[in-house]
């Protein structure tokens, strides 16, 4: 057994129950047991499984989550809403450009249409005047 791997990970497990992890987020989790420790993950699922355990014994004994797991999750509840009204924003947006590409197309073929009849001059042209409410034509 390599001793070192399992001093590192008794060292993290105390800080992140302590709540001063240095390379992780503090969760009372095995991934960031195992970020905490500069360990990859299945060592603590496949060789360290008795410290995973005590881990997870520790972390149940406390109860409660800590501080620091609390303010994350709140973190992360705030985080998903942000990102669920951005999604919706995005959404209408894309809706939109749509539907400002199909108008400017026809914008620019109605433009077109009235370039070329004002460049043949034996064109009748009529103007297209938009009514104003309450005018009257003289």
């Amino acid at each position: 057994m390599n001793t070192d791997e399992r001093d590192q990970i008794r060292a993290a497990m105390e800080r992140i129950l302590s709540g001063t992890a240095e390379r992780s987020n503090g969760a009372l989790t095995i991934v960031a047991l195992a970020l905490e420790a500069d360990i990859p993950r299945n060592a603590l699922t496949q060789r360290h499984t008795d410290l995973k355990n005590e881990f997870y014994a520790r972390v149940a004994e406390r109860g409660a989550p800590s501080e620091v797991e609390t303010r994350l999750r709140a973190s992360i509840t705030t985080l998903k809403k942000t990102i669920a009204n951005k999604n919706a924003e995005l959404a209408q947006l894309r809706t939109d450009v749509a539907a400002l590409v199909r108008a400017v197309n026809q914008l620019t073929l109605e433009n077109q249409a009235l370039q070329e009849a004002l460049a043949n001059p034996n064109a009748d042209v009529i103007p297209n005047r938009a009514r104003r409410p309450g005018h009257t034509e003289e």
